[in-house]
């Protein structure tokens, strides 16, 4: 079971330095956070602990696809409409 959730760990990981790429303060400074924030809880052996915090990583997935979303939204509606009537 430990090796399922080391897995998933990996996988999320991954998933969160990719999306990191396009972060607004820099892809330094965001990977910088992540690696601190999976170096806090590296040594956690509790598989329900794990979970959840693999289940908080998926929700800053979300959290971090949203703010792209909106920023490509905001940067196409400023392309092609004016503020001015």
């Amino acid at each position: 079971m430990a090796n399922s959730l080391r897995g998933e760990v990996i996988k999320l990981y991954k998933n969160l330095l990719y999306l990191g790429r396009e972060y607004p303060k820099g892809a330094d400074y965001f990977r910088s956070r992540l690696k601190a924030a999976f170096l806090k809880n590296k040594d956690e052996t509790d598989p329900e602990k794990i979970k959840q915090l693999i289940a908080r990583g998926e929700f800053v997935i979300k959290e971090l696809e949203a703010l792209y979303f909106l920023r490509k939204y905001r940067a196409m509606k400023q392309r092609y409409y004016s503020d001015k009537p």
